[in-house]
């Protein structure tokens, strides 16, 4: 009787060291995703694209003030025109820029809210096994041999 307990005790310990296994490869797999996810949204590669855009606009629009100041060469409601066009572009661009990382910040929240209540459901079904055990051993306990 001893031995069928600890084989099967073993298999469940076997099956549970299998399936924490997986779970870290799941999260492991998960934060791969989001590291590439950040990398799309605000990492090294977007933060240089939006310094190269900051710099082409404020050079565009810093050239047409000195251009108009200093030439005249076009007429100084149209140079006010363009520049208020290019920082309306500008902002467009900021309010999309921050549209994608509220989504993305909206993801992840999403994310963790479900991982937590995967791991509260897990949770409650650890503790009525638990209670279930420790109910079996109360009761084979008060049987005596």
């Amino acid at each position: 009787m001893k031995k069928v307990d600890d084989s099967n005790i073993m298999e469940g310990l076997e099956e549970k060291r299998e399936e924490i296994i997986r779970e870290i490869n799941e999260y492991n797999r998960e934060r791969d995703q989001i590291r590439a996810m950040l990398g799309k949204i605000g990492g090294k590669s977007y933060s240089k694209t939006d310094m190269i855009i900051n710099i082409v606009f404020l050079t565009i629009i810093l050239l047409l003030f000195i251009l108009e100041l200093t030439t005249h060469f076009l007429p100084a409601f149209i140079s006010l025109e363009v520049s208020v066009l290019l920082v309306s572009i500008k902002i467009v661009w900021m309010i999309h820029s921050q549209h994608r990382f509220n989504h993305f910040q909206f993801w992840v929240l999403n994310s963790i809210e479900f991982r937590i209540n995967n791991m509260h459901k897990m949770v409650r079904g650890m503790e009525k096994e638990l209670k279930q055990l420790r109910e079996d051993k109360h009761n084979t306990n008060a049987v005596g041999p």
